[in-house]
């Protein structure tokens, strides 16, 4: 099953006097690249739901937010003076430096909004709120993983096209190959013709097939071939496969470019750039599969 590496997914849970929301994004990236935040009660569960999200994500830039609405008042919290006085200090010494008169009405609640001015030590989490905040978070991931599905399958069909139009021109260069013998044999024929020398038709010929063999891009049709179809099997039946046709893709460009090399035909190599087209934009696909 291929999956993209970009998502969104949200999970809810409900408790009498809180509703936690657990919201969760995701980018392309080479490795996991999980950035979480969550209110500081709920740090004590930030390696458990890091495992979880390693688990079923794997890879990619990944967002995990977690917000909590409250009905009810919690409790009293306390301030701590010290960092209290400290802040304020600080504040009334910043305004008279820049020659600003302290407004203490606007300035103390400032000051109460600052880290670690209140703390509430209501923050040992319950068995009931634990087990709501997990939740969440696996609902949360089976709605990105669900995402995830929907956005691979969508890739896969396109890269799968591009695949497919890249045997069609593969095809389509078959008919200019004794067209393109042809001319040579008689562009070399003609030049001779032209010299005041003669010509051993044998050796000739054996000069000729010698240097059409070099041009000859059977081979490379053969593995050109091969890898279309390996593309195919590894999208049809491997799980984490984006590295894989990413390899596999950089192997039809190494036969791709060679057909252009030994092209020597304007119509051959007309079909190889439509080719190496179809073959970046695969490219590009690629790098958002997981």
């Amino acid at each position: 099953m291929i999956k993209s590496m970009t998502g969104f997914g949200r999970g809810e849970a409900s408790l009498p006097a809180k509703k936690i929301t657990v919201e969760i994004r995701s980018l392309n990236s080479k490795q996991l690249d999980l950035s979480v935040r969550m209110p500081s009660a709920y740090r004590q569960l930030e390696f458990d739901i890091r495992s979880v999200v390693q688990r079923t994500l794997q890879r990619g830039k990944v967002d995990l937010n977690v917000a909590v609405e409250s009905s009810t008042v919690e409790g009293v919290g306390t301030i701590n003076r010290e960092i209290f006085r400290s802040y304020l200090q600080q504040s009334v010494d910043a305004l008279s430096f820049s020659g600003i008169d302290a407004d203490y009405d606007a300035l103390v609640p400032a000051i109460l909004r600052m880290p670690g001015v209140i703390s509430s030590e209501t923050e040992t989490l319950s068995d009931e709120e634990r087990d709501a905040l997990m939740s969440a978070v696996d609902e949360a991931l089976r709605n990105i993983d669900a995402f995830r599905r929907q956005e691979g399958d969508i890739l896969i069909k396109d890269l799968l096209e591009r695949v497919d139009k890249i045997e069609a021109y593969k095809a389509e260069v078959e008919p200019y190959e004794k067209m393109r013998r042809d001319t040579i044999r008689n562009r070399i024929r003609e030049n001779l013709a032209q010299l005041p020398v003669e010509v051993d038709d044998n050796r000739l010929e054996q000069e000729m097939i010698f240097y059409i063999e070099k041009l000859d891009i059977t081979e490379e049709k053969v593995r050109l071939s091969n890898h279309c179809r390996y593309f195919r099997e590894v999208a049809a039946s491997e799980q984490g496969a984006g590295r894989k046709l990413g390899f596999i893709a950089q192997e039809m460009g190494r036969e791709i470019n060679t057909l252009g090399s030994k092209a020597n035909e304007s119509n051959m190599q007309i079909l190889v750039v439509k080719m190496k087209d179809e073959l970046e934009k695969i490219k590009e696909q690629v790098l958002n599969i997981l």
